[in-house]
């Protein structure tokens, strides 16, 4: 089974293209499952989508931690029984830069650990400018979707993001998604 993770801050497109390579991995008779977290299916995606649209310290702890045990509970059920040839992972281990700067770092290398790493492991990047910008078309706002905030997780994300291909996405959708073919095509090829 091939492990596809895709992650970014909000606003950089994660959805889209993670639509976009199930398309084309179906396109090849595959059979692909999605998980875009935090899922609305179950508890724990409930609530961490609960409380990323609260404020305050509290709320970021129960995002992060209803968050982590919804990634966990999508690989128990999808990742080690599957009935699937590709499961796409949206929003995986970068939710951990939203932790602050010291707690974030060790829990990455924990999780790194402790849950499966894939060389499909792509980062979406965007300036926090250019993410307020998408952001401000929908309509609810989330506590990390301001410019501040933005520029303080994107730097850590990137910081994380060591042996990940970053892709930039301020480009139109169709340039963004060739430069993830071309990735994808050279990690099949090695498969």
């Amino acid at each position: 089974m091939r492990l596809i993770i895709v992650d970014g801050l909000d606003g950089v497109g994660k959805d889209t293209h993670a639509q976009l390579i199930s398309y084309r991995y179906e396109q090849k008779d595959e059979k692909v499952i999605i998980r875009s977290h935090p899922e609305s299916d179950n508890f724990y995606g409930i609530k961490a989508k609960k409380a990323l649209l609260g404020k305050g310290k509290i709320n970021r702890l129960k995002a992060s931690v209803f968050y982590a045990l919804d990634v966990l509970r999508s690989l128990r059920i999808y990742y080690r029984k599957p009935k699937h040839d590709t499961l796409i992972i949206v929003r995986y281990l970068m939710g951990i830069a939203y932790l602050p700067k010291v707690s974030g770092r060790l829990a990455y290398k924990v999780f790194e650990k402790l849950v499966p790493i894939s060389d499909y492991m792509f980062f979406l990047d965007a300036s926090p400018e250019e993410l307020l910008k998408r952001i401000s078309r929908r309509n609810e706002t989330e506590m990390f979707e301001t410019y501040d905030a933005l520029v303080e997780v994107r730097e850590k994300a990137l910081a994380l993001a060591k042996g990940w291909y970053i892709i930039d996405t301020a480009l139109p959708i169709e340039k963004t998604f060739s430069q993830i073919e071309v990735i994808l095509d050279m990690l099949d090829k090695k498969q």
